[in-house]
């Protein structure tokens, strides 16, 4: 596997595969593990999840370097997803016995309960823009659950993944209690029968979801699928125009665009369409494109070549459907998978813009009549990630977001993932949740426990 610097598309590193005998190996040794580790008590497991955010910490500059490395975010953003990675295993740490803690539940016993067991090594395949993320996003919760998880990243960051296990180990969790597995996407798929594996989650693509949930359905394994999004932001009077064109310009080139969860349409009501795209188009051309080592630098490089030509391609699929390019949309000489910040003015449903998932910073303006217009907009797309709605009346935000077909809506602020909120998607964005106790929950035994007393036997001979 290798690793390419998106930047400079230099080489970094070039990575062994693992062969099919050391796959076998280290799934032997995970099962081994989860039988000690699903023993364990919280308080172990919370004391070595709490050493992982330490060794986070202490590590938070060299991972920096190798995500901007491997996949181009900038490096501010990169320290600061090492910090929320921590952050996640605390959270988890502090919070995983609460979440997981029997319930009793009143029935026709003496006592019933609730109890949240583990079921095993979980599969986790991942994808590369939040490479630490993404995986402590699965791992935190699961682990503190008392299964043990098997890690197949991306391809592009080989590094990272090998790296994340090293965090396991310094923190002191036994071995195979975290594996990394370097294999391809098709054997990542067949190992999905392998009856060791008991479940499988994967962030990535709804053409990957289809794949995975097909593979998981006939094993009968469980699945949670985190997809693709198209998410809205959706912009209503009363509202300051100029603050929110500059959210919207953040939040569409978050992570040099490529999150599933950045603002991708911008939806406005008509009387104010024309002062936010003005605002919104020069907040666009100010983001400053460049090495992402710069720390002045707001929009490195795509990840990989081919991703830049799929935008590129999607942006004019869209311009020849009658968007009209306001800025950007053109692939800059030079070194580096490089796309310029990018706006769509005029978009309807049945563009590329509207239709699909632009996974870079391009950003299609659709204009709507009213509130209701907007929300019908905002709903008219096969996925349901999250939603922003923006404005000034909090009441009627309140109201519409009620009305919007996503796993999370935000007000007055950028869609994001939170370890004490729930976070997953509806329609082609997939199922099942992450995060807070709905996630620790997602893969663990719900196991009903009915118990009635036995009768008392008398002490001794009856007396006739």
């Amino acid at each position: 596997m290798r690793a390419i610097n998106p930047a400079t598309e230099q080489v970094v590193a070039d990575y062994p595969e693992h062969a099919p005998q050391q796959v076998e190996e280290f799934l032997s040794r995970a099962v081994r593990a989860f039988g000690d580790w699903r023993r364990r008590s919280f308080q172990d497991r919370a004391t070595r999840m709490t050493a992982a955010a330490g060794a986070l910490r202490t590590r938070a500059g060299e991972l920096a370097k190798l995500m901007t490395s491997e996949m181009g975010k900038t490096i501010a953003s990169a320290e600061a997803e090492v910090e929320k990675c921590a952050a996640a295993c605390d959270c988890f740490a502090a919070n995983g016995a609460r979440h997981l803690a029997p319930t009793e539940i009143a029935s026709d016993a003496t006592r019933s309960l609730v109890r949240y067991d583990p079921i095993g090594p979980v599969l986790a395949i991942m994808p590369w823009n939040f490479p630490l993320w993404q995986v402590f996003r699965f791992a935190a919760p699961a682990l503190m659950a008392g299964n043990v998880g098997l890690l197949k990243h991306s391809s592009n960051v080989p590094g990272c993944a090998l790296a994340i296990e090293s965090v396991f180990r310094d923190a002191g969790f036994p071995e195979g209690v975290f594996t990394t597995l370097l294999i391809s996407a098709r054997r990542a798929g067949k190992l999905i029968e392998h009856p060791v594996v008991r479940a499988v989650t994967l962030t990535g693509s709804d053409v990957a979801g289809r794949k995975i949930a097909a593979a998981a359905g006939k094993s009968l394994k469980k699945s949670v699928l985190d997809l693709g999004g198209s998410d809205p932001f959706i912009v209503i009077p009363p509202v300051d125009v100029e603050a929110t064109a500059a959210a919207a310009a953040a939040a569409r080139c978050i992570n040099n665009g490529q999150s599933c969860i950045a603002a991708k349409r911008f939806i406005v009501i008509d009387e104010i369409a024309d002062r936010f795209e003005h605002a919104f188009v020069e907040k666009m051309k100010a983001m400053k494109i460049g090495d992402p080592m710069d720390r002045s630098v707001n929009v490195g490089p795509l990840a990989r070549g081919d991703l830049r030509e799929a935008l590129q391609e999607q942006v004019d699929r869209s311009v020849a459907g009658g968007a009209t390019l306001l800025c950007g949309g053109k692939v800059p000489a030079g070194k580096g998978y490089y796309y310029p910040p990018s706006v769509l003015g005029g978009v309807r449903p049945g563009m590329a813009a509207f239709d699909e998932e632009t996974f870079g910073p391009v950003a299609a303006v659709i204009r709507a009549k009213d509130v209701d217009d907007a929300i019908e907009l905002a709903n008219r797309s096969r996925f349901g990630l999250g939603a922003s709605v923006w404005t000034d009346d909090i009441a009627m935000a309140a109201r519409i977001a009620a009305r919007l077909e996503a796993g999370c809506v935000f007000v007055n602020g950028p869609v994001k993932s939170d370890p004490r909120l729930p976070f997953g998607g509806v329609k082609d964005s997939g199922y099942g949740r992450e995060l807070a106790e709905f996630g620790i929950r997602e893969f663990v035994n719900i196991k009903t426990v009915w118990i009635r007393a036995a009768k008392q036997e008398s002490a001794g001979p009856r007396s006739e």
